[in-house]
């Protein structure tokens, strides 16, 4: 079975590890990025499998980015998982309108759940 590639743009370091680490335990292959603009580029420029995206990020905040990235041809469709601290109606629903798979804040998740939520979106088998 190939590797799944998972682009995680985070900017809290720790965040950023302890995804880094649960999804290559969990057989994935990572890919980073640290601001929304960093994020657009590697996403366009690498086309990972399922892109897990905070909203709020220096230089281009997530629901910017997220717009952009469905201006693009491949990125109209790709795989997008909003995982946040932000829990804003208003954000939910401007993420759905951008079509986004799942919307996840991250006091409500463990990380066990962001890898089952990603691998049900993936269609990959448990």
């Amino acid at each position: 079975m190939d590797t799944k590639r998972v682009l995680i743009i985070e900017d809290e370091v720790q965040q950023m590890e302890a995804l880094r680490i649960k999804f290559t335990r969990e057989g994935f292959e990572i890919i980073e990025a640290v601001n929304g603009v960093d994020g657009l580029a590697t996403a366009l420029r690498e086309h990972p499998d399922i892109i897990l995206l905070d909203i709020i990020l220096p230089k281009m905040d997530g629901m910017t980015m997220l717009k952009k990235l469905r201006e693009d041809e491949w990125g109209k469709t790709s795989k997008v998982v909003i995982l946040t601290n932000l829990s804003d109606d208003e954000k939910v629903l401007e993420a759905a309108r951008q079509g986004t798979h799942e919307y996840l804040v991250k006091a409500d998740w463990r990380i066990d759940d962001v890898v089952r939520k990603v691998r049900e979106r993936l269609g990959m088998n448990q």
